[in-house]
């Protein structure tokens, strides 16, 4: 068992309970009873990784399957990873210890593209053979994957035998239903594939077969065996019916989110164009109040957590907000639990809200104007005016926050260096109203910006726009730095090769597997982590493959274009993102869904209107 093995190292490395198990919460069962073992992978530490949602909802969801179970696996540290292969000890999982590769699924979550080095290392750490194609027809293990970047995983084609698309509650326990009928019968793994390529929501990429116009565009994509020639993503139809668990694992130290979360609702109503995840997690659906307040009273139980924050990706669109809050202060308050909303809206942010959130404990908020001028907030459809931002933080400034955190973006389509400088002013006219205002201590105000830089993603109005190549970037760093003139406005940016790296695999198709392979062999992984990212490596990588990064990342792309990711079906129509890429040039917005209808598609799935 490897994970014996590693105790006997716990004392030389950093953190040594990410690999220990054993933590309140987590679930053993007896090997014996079990027909389907699932490995959970979370391609990066275990500090990241116990934060995340997602795992936390299918771990439970399986495992309430008497005869499957399901395991927590997580990249090692680089001191761990170092004595694993000194000491040739097998990546294991936390509950029972054992290597991975005696798994029947290992299934990894894709949450941001610059973990695909991670899954390499994670699988070579394993002894599973990295290639799909080198796998055999032994039924197992089957290496699988969802999650957001799944909705284009032709970067990472070559390496999977299958990815889920869209949400997994459903799917995922089909899918190992069918395996074990299968695996009972003493099925291939060819023969299993054919048979999951049926399941809705099911890609198997080995089924499919793509070709390329001499420009490097591709030219067609085409299945066989009769795999679907579209694949539409699966979607939870009914968010306060489906299932939520009312207890997690609690890690033994800190995650980089330490609280206890409850979903609110799923999609978006807002349709700025630049945000994947607006768009992806579509149809909008809210859970019920009353589920809501259920869950997250059940969660704050039976962890002692104490902190409970009501997820999303908008949670103050909820159409109950108020009541939820009203409920559910009831019990924070007597039970000394602060109640925390990360996802408010600048234009729907009221005095009788940030009352409620801050009867507890203050903190810091955090908004997201994303542009510096009214034309490119326009052109985002952000939806947000100056008179808003302005109005919120006012509101905030009188509740006693003197601490408020600014999200932009530099490189939209159609940005100016006039919209950089608006950072900067508007930032200063934030810092001149705490000042104005009547009895106002001085040099207490802290204003943090943060710029990232723009990536276009699929099924996004902006999939078809160009990045900014990193000499804009940096040119558009040094104007807003100029332009910034009170020390009480700080701000830090992202690098630049990191997202056209993200750019490049967003949009990526499957010719960049081998990139991304003789990038990991070159040393690449944890590239997410600013210490470990190195560009020389990925850029020696695209050369040695007689690829370019910036036909992936820097150029403008035809509406007509077939795109790698475009037998894949999220439900949002081609002639939507066109129609809203066509508006954001001419800097028109589109309302939010509650307001008016802007026929994206999404609602088919609910065989009704989304609202």
């Amino acid at each position: 068992m490897p994970k014996s093995r590693v105790e006997q190292f716990l004392l030389d490395v950093q953190k040594p309970s990410r690999y220990t198990g054993g933590e309140v919460g987590e679930i053993i069962k007896n090997k014996d009873q079990i027909d389907v073992r699932f490995a959970f992978c979370f391609p990066d530490i275990y500090d990241v990784g116990m934060s995340h949602l997602g795992m936390k909802i299918l771990y439970s969801l399986t495992n309430q399957r008497e005869n499957y179970w399901c395991e927590r696996v997580f990249a090692p540290w680089t001191d761990m990873e170092e004595i694993m292969r000194r000491e040739h000890i097998l990546l294991y999982a936390l509950e029972s210890g054992d290597p991975v590769k005696e798994f029947d699924f290992i299934g990894f979550t894709l949450q941001y593209e610059m973990s695909y080095t991670n899954i390499l290392n994670m699988l070579d750490l394993a002894d599973v053979p990295i290639w799909q194609k080198d796998r055999g027809e032994q039924l197992a293990p089957l290496v699988i994957a969802g999650g957001p970047c799944a909705c284009n995983p032709e970067p990472l084609a070559d390496f999977f035998d299958l990815f889920i698309l869209g949400e997994g509650e459903e799917v995922n326990l089909e899918l190992m239903d069918l395996y074990k009928t299968m695996k009972e019968a003493g099925a291939t793994r060819s023969e299993f594939l054919r048979q999951a390529s049926q399941i809705e929501g099911i890609y198997v990429p080995s089924l499919y077969a793509v070709n390329y116009h001499e420009d490097g565009t591709v030219k067609e994509i085409i299945s066989h065996d009769d795999a679907p020639a579209v694949i539409k993503k699966r979607v939870i139809t009914d968010m306060s019916a489906s299932y939520y668990p009312d207890q997690v694992v609690i890690p033994f130290l800190e995650p980089i989110h330490d609280r206890i979360s409850v979903e609110v609702l799923r999609g978006c109503i807002r349709g700025c164009r630049f945000c994947q995840a607006g768009f992806l997690y579509r149809p909008f659906r809210e859970k019920s109040a009353e589920r809501i307040c259920q869950q997250g009273i059940a969660l704050c139980e039976n962890s002692g957590y104490d902190e409970l924050s009501l997820s999303s990706l908008s949670t103050s669109d909820h159409s109950q907000l108020e009541q939820i809050l009203d409920q559910l202060l009831h019990y924070t308050e007597q039970s000394h639990v602060n109640l925390s909303l990360p996802s408010l809206r600048i234009d729907n942010f009221s005095k009788s809200v940030l009352e409620k959130i801050t009867t507890i404990r203050k903190s810091g908020l955090t908004f997201a104007p994303e542009a510096g001028t009214q034309r490119l907030r326009d052109v985002i459809n952000k939806n947000v005016t100056e008179e808003e931002v302005l109005r919120t933080c006012q509101i905030a400034f009188d509740g006693g926050y003197t601490t408020v955190k600014l999200y932009f973006m530099m490189g939209l389509p159609t940005e100016t260096d006039e919209d950089i400088i608006g950072i900067a002013e508007l930032a200063q006219k934030i810092v001149n109203l705490f000042y104005d205002m009547p009895d106002r201590a001085k040099g207490k105000l802290q204003i943090s910006i943060s710029t990232a830089t723009f990536v276009p993603k699929p099924f996004t109005p902006f999939e078809f726009e160009p990045q900014a190549s990193k000499e804009e970037i940096l040119r558009k760093q040094k104007i807003l730095k100029k332009a910034i003139k009170s020390k009480k406005i700080k701000t830090s940016m992202h690098i630049s090769d990191v997202s056209q790296m993200e750019a490049v695999l967003a949009r990526g198709d499957r010719r960049l597997c081998s990139v991304i392979y003789d990038a990991w062999k070159s040393g690449c992984h944890m590239d997410s982590w600013e210490e470990f990212f190195d560009a020389a490596l990925w850029y020696a990588a695209f050369e040695k493959n007689n690829l370019s990064p910036e036909f992936y990342a820097n150029r403008t792309r035809n509406y007509d274009e077939i795109m790698p990711w475009s037998h894949l079906d999220y439900l949002i129509s081609r002639k939507f993102l066109i129609r809203e890429n066509q508006k954001a040039h001419q800097a028109i917005t589109t309302p939010p869904c509650r307001v008016q209808c802007s026929g994206c598609g999404a609602n088919s799935c609910l065989g009704r209107a989304c609202f």
